[in-house]
C-alpha cells in the first residue's frame, strides 16, 4: 500500500473517531434524578453511562495512538512495534493503523 493510500486511511480513521468520541460525550453527561421514571430505571441510565465513559476512554486512547502513528509516517519509526522493535505486519496496520505493537507484543 502506498504512503499516500495509508495516510488518507489513517486521516479518514481519525475522523471517525473524532465523531465516535463525540458521541460518546454526549452519552456520558450526568444522569439528571427527575429524568428517571423509577430507581430501576436511573440504575439502568447509571450503567450506560459507565459503559459508554469506558468507551469513550478506549476511543480517546485510539485517536492518541492514530496521531501518533500519523506523525510517523515517513520516518523510520513507522510501522516499527514501539516494544520488540521489529516490522508491524502491513496487514495489522491496514486493520487497526492505531497499532503501536505487533502481534506477539500486544497479546
Amino acid at each position: 500500500m502506498e504512503t499516500d493510500d495509508l495516510k488518507q486511511k489513517i486521516l479518514d480513521e481519525i475522523l471517525k473517531t473524532e465523531t465516535t468520541i463525540n458521541d460518546y460525550k454526549e452519552m456520558t453527561k450526568p444522569v439528571a434524578p427527575d429524568v428517571a421514571i423509577g430507581r430501576i430505571s436511573r440504575m439502568d441510565a447509571i450503567n450506560n453511562n459507565s459503559v459508554a465513559a469506558a468507551a469513550l476512554r478506549q476511543a480517546e486512547i485510539k485517536l492518541k495512538n492514530l496521531n501518533r502513528v500519523l506523525a510517523n509516517i515517513g520516518t523510520k519509526d513507522f510501522g516499527i512495534c514501539l516494544k520488540c522493535h521489529k516490522p508491524i505486519p502491513a496487514g495489522r496496520i491496514l486493520i487497526r493503523p492505531e497499532s503501536l505493537l505487533c502481534v506477539d507484543c500486544a497479546s
